[in-house]
């Protein structure tokens, strides 16, 4: 406007008024968009109703500028963007025909409109696509931030599931032991309570390695299955008269340390009741890797026919493998084979 050179006084106040428009889009933007949108369509529709009639090219240019501007911002939709260019596009013609303009000048204000305006299209999709890479960034921050909360609470869990399975069975079976020693103390039992203190003093040895068996759940720093199974059948043997085999059926692969120490203390206490109910016997672990699961299996023979305490102390019983299992997804199943003169009993955690 600085440069124009237009002697009609009204074509200078659609001028002014453009400019007002314009004004008022740079201040409402950052707080009403809608309205600011709606101004800016204003200030780029004043200069082509005069294009036509002006004596230089300033209504064109602010025109092209202007609406370009318009076309690029994403705040609008795209009806209106529509009905904001046709509208100058036939404002532009309108004004050039009754201002007797040549029919070349209609056409290329109609062109130069146009390319400014596909400009100014292709400036909103990069302005909608960045802000879209924004707001998904935004969101996988989140989803990552809860995931990592939700983590956070899933091992807390496994923490307290943890500590509860080693103390309540640990310390709940030390603590009746020690009532009755103390009862069988008052009643002047002395060998009595002398077997319970020694009871008690292997339950509290028992259940310092379950104590390092959680912490190293916890820690994730627990050996393979075979290893560990190999190890407990070494201390079964230098604690027991009987052989304990271990065979390894399909390819290894890693477990979960959760599911680890879960089939481990399966077999320590599948081992306890064989060492119990059958000594001497013979005793087979089995693990099989399957497709979709892994299965373990202790067998011995049984020289009686009388069914296993399935909740003795020391260890967790029956009741007590199921529950831990069940807390990575397994099973349990405890069977009598070929005529009830063996004993099986089965677990199978999904890794």
């Amino acid at each position: 406007m600085v440069t124009a050179r237009e002697d009609t006084l009204w074509v200078w106040g659609v001028y002014a008024a453009s400019l007002l428009c314009w004004t008022l889009f740079m201040v409402l933007h950052p707080v009403r968009p809608e309205a600011a949108s709606a101004m800016l369509a204003a200030s780029a529709l004043l200069p082509a109703l005069v294009v036509g009639y002006s004596d230089d090219a300033t209504a064109v240019i602010m025109l092209c500028v202007l609406l370009g501007r318009f076309t690029s911002m994403i705040t609008s939709s795209a009806r209106m963007l529509t009905v904001v260019t046709c509208a100058c596009l036939v404002a532009i013609w309108i004004s050039c025909v009754l201002a007797g303009q040549p029919l070349t000048y209609v056409l290329g204000y109609t062109m130069l409109a146009l390319v400014l305006t596909l400009f100014g299209l292709n400036r909103r999709q990069y302005e909608g696509r960045a802000r879209q890479a924004e707001q998904l960034l935004a969101q996988n921050q989140l989803i990552q931030q809860e995931q990592a909360r939700a983590a956070a609470l899933g091992e807390r869990s496994r923490i307290a599931r943890e500590m509860h399975d080693v103390l309540a069975h640990s310390l709940g079976a030390l603590s009746v032991q020690l009532k009755v020693a103390t009862a069988l103390i008052e009643k002047g039992d002395s060998a009595g309570a002398l077997a319970r203190v020694r009871r008690s003093n292997r339950l509290a040895d028992e259940g310092l390695v379950e104590a390092r068996n959680a912490v190293a759940a916890l820690r994730g720093d627990v050996p393979s299955l075979p290893e560990a199974l190999k190890s407990l059948a070494g201390q079964h043997r230098s604690n027991h008269p009987s052989e304990v085999h271990v065979d390894i059926v399909g390819e290894l692969r890693p477990l979960s340390p959760a599911a680890t120490v879960s089939l481990v203390q399966t077999a320590r206490e599948a081992l306890t009741n064989a060492a119990k109910h059958a000594p001497g016997e013979t005793i087979g672990v089995t693990v099989e890797y399957r497709a979709d699961a892994l299965r373990l299996t202790v067998e011995n023979a049984t020289p009686t026919s009388s069914l296993p305490d399935p909740d003795h102390a020391p260890g967790y019983g029956l009741t007590g493998m199921r529950e831990r299992l069940a807390l990575v997804g397994g099973s349990l199943v405890v069977n009598r084979l070929d005529g009830d003169t063996r004993w099986a009993v089965t677990a199978e955690v999904p890794e």
